[in-house]
């Protein structure tokens, strides 16, 4: 069945009797779903692998159970959830050639891939305003970051991530999906299922502008205004050994923040567009491929208490402090 005929609407058809879409995929030739498949299983084993590394190093480390490497530790579990939400079932689908997804299904994973997209945006502003107050206020420091405070954090941002991909799932219940209910993607997501609606998504868009105005711009201006304080607490440090150190471990949130938002952003407001191109597949890999695969790495590079408790990891040896 050619892409063409998929796409044309089905006259008569109403949204009881779409009870399931066909996920296109990244690519249709044979040859090439055999290399995606390999290149994704790798991809997927490699990112759980790298940030449950990161995970046990924080864990068993006594150095890294500081504010920043507890929501480092959650920050990698958030990655492996992303990843887990999107590429499995895409594999599955590979293997089996089936390419479609019943619609409860889909719903599901639309729903847990912004709940966890949504609690990353409040968890890279925390790590943001935590390295504000360990720059900017290091004497009161300890108690304003207490470990009190910090599961606070972490379970506020858990809520408005549930709340917002809670508000998005239900309110895409309500539209009318009469035919085509084929996706030109490898995951569920919104502005794809926005252009298979027969009926009117404009309290949907409306709900997604004043989300990522909530849960993006707002976060975005709380990051840019806590480095700002942080670059100019940094620049009056003489040592520059002590200014290298700074900027090492603050480079690598913004480098995190940078690609988690340029992606977000690239995807996102885009939804007058009308037709699906193979630009969102390639946001969409980036999104939920590429992402969490780095972020590890990222972390770990030029960060020699990381790359110390992963080497102690991996050999089995125990902390001398």
């Amino acid at each position: 069945i050619s892409l063409q005929k998929l796409m044309e609407p089905e006259v008569g058809v109403n949204r009881t009797s779409v009870t399931e879409f066909i996920l296109l995929g990244l690519v249709e030739t044979e040859q090439l779903q055999s290399v995606v498949f390999v290149v994704f299983l790798f991809a997927y084993l490699l990112t759980v692998g790298g940030n449950l590394s990161i995970l046990a190093a924080i864990l068993v480390e006594p150095k890294l159970h500081t504010p920043m490497y507890f929501f480092l530790g959650n920050l990698s579990v958030l990655d492996v959830g992303c990843i887990t939400v999107t590429v499995p079932s895409m594999l599955a689908r590979l293997l089996s050639h089936k390419r479609t997804v019943p619609y409860r299904a889909c719903l599901t994973q639309l729903f847990f891939f912004h709940l966890l997209a949504g609690m990353d945006c409040f968890l890279l502003t925390v790590m943001a305003y935590d390295r504000f107050l360990a720059i900017c206020r290091p004497l009161t420091y300890s108690t304003q970051m207490s470990k009190t405070v910090q599961r606070m954090l972490v379970v506020v941002s858990w809520a408005l991530g549930f709340t917002n991909a809670l508000n998005h799932t239900l309110t895409l219940t309500t539209l009318n999906f009469c035919g085509p209910h084929v996706i030109n993607h490898f995951y569920c997501d919104l502005p794809q299922l926005f252009q298979l609606s027969c009926s009117s998504t404009q309290l949907n868009e409306l709900l997604l502008f004043v989300a990522a105005a909530f849960m993006a711009v707002t976060p975005l201006v709380l990051i840019t205004v806590s480095y700002a304080h942080v670059a100019a607490a940094v620049l009056q440090i003489r040592s520059v050994e002590g200014r290298k150190k700074a900027f090492s471990t603050c480079g690598s949130h913004l480098t995190v923040v940078c690609l988690f938002y340029g992606t977000g952003i690239f995807n996102y407001m885009r939804l007058g567009s009308e037709e699906s191109s193979d630009k969102d597949k390639g946001v969409g890999v980036f999104n939920t491929v590429i992402n969490p695969m780095l972020n590890p790495l990222i972390y770990s590079l030029r960060n020699p208490d990381v790359q110390g408790a992963l080497w102690r990891v991996l050999v089995g040896k125990q902390s001398l402090t």
